[in-house]
């Protein structure tokens, strides 16, 4: 028992980066590690258990294949996408659409919400306007965005804008107003000017806010990319949805939907990584 402790200890210590750890304390993040492996093949397990009813249910008549399609329809479906050279065309346009969507969201959420805690004046005229906008169902603004810019990208980009933009504004604003008033007025005693009370309090105060915006936003970005795609994109993983519908091929539908999971997935994963080394860097 005492060689794979040791073991253990030395994996370990290149996180905590403290040296050496006691035995107990190795033995404890050996019980993390185990529950770790435990819930992730659990995960796993209930995927799988979940695929192999879809499919054999559909194969012996529980559920109807026309409707719901199978896996193993799916997965020939993917197959054919990938051989005729499309399937990557439809991932890269919903991602790089979303990634655009995100950051433009982000940044110009977040630059908003800055210039309203600055001038507490400009947040009292236009929080009635933001209130209104966050209300308004965003589809419905995607004629207008055709309209106005024509049946293409930058309709699409304005979608996943239009959404995850106002989101930001009042996250990341609600949290600059949480941040403990005492500590400004404390800054301000010792003559702070209002730049240095953003950028040394209210900002590394508010990293938290700021993170779970990141996240939220990604997931809306994304809903706008595919609301976008509904209407006026010809390439696209909400286009091939649509047009699978149309076509009453719902192994495309569900093929796609699959993959739009596993590419919602690898981005939240990605933030979650940018996350981790934005909280080492602070």
């Amino acid at each position: 028992m005492q060689q794979p402790v040791k073991k253990n200890v030395r994996f370990y210590s290149r996180w905590f980066r403290r040296g050496a750890v006691s035995e107990a304390h190795g033995e404890y993040l050996e019980r993390i590690r185990k529950r770790e492996m435990l819930i992730v093949s659990y995960q796993v397990l209930i995927g799988l258990m979940f695929l192999v009813f879809w499919e054999v249910g559909a194969r012996v008549g529980w559920i109807d294949p026309f409707i719901t399609s199978q896996p193993s329809k799916v997965v020939d479906t993917i197959v054919g996408l990938f051989h005729s050279g499309k399937l990557w065309i439809h991932i890269w346009t919903t991602v790089w659409e979303t990634t655009v969507g995100f950051i433009l969201g982000t940044v110009g959420g977040s630059l908003i919400a800055v210039l309203l805690w600055w001038s507490k004046w400009v947040a009292d005229i236009l929080e009635p306007y933001i209130v209104i906008l966050n209300s308004v169902p965003k589809v419905a603004l995607g004629p207008v965005f055709i309209v106005w810019l024509g049946s293409g990208t930058p309709a699409i980009l304005m979608m996943a804008l239009s959404i995850s933009v106002i989101v930001t504004v009042m996250m990341v604003f609600n949290g600059f107003n949480e941040v403990n008033p005492d500590t400004i007025k404390l800054m301000q005693s010792f003559g702070a000017t209002r730049q240095q009370i953003l950028t040394k309090v209210v900002l590394p105060a508010t990293f938290p806010t700021m993170i779970a915006a990141l996240k939220v936003n990604l997931g809306l970005s994304l809903v706008g990319t595919i609301v976008g795609e509904f209407l006026v994109s010809k390439e696209g993983l909400g286009y091939l949805i649509v047009y699978g519908g149309q076509v009453f091929n719902m192994s495309l539908v569900m093929a796609s939907v699959i993959i739009l999971c596993i590419v919602a997935a690898l981005l939240y994963y990605a933030v979650t990584v940018l996350e981790k080394r934005l909280i080492h860097w602070k």
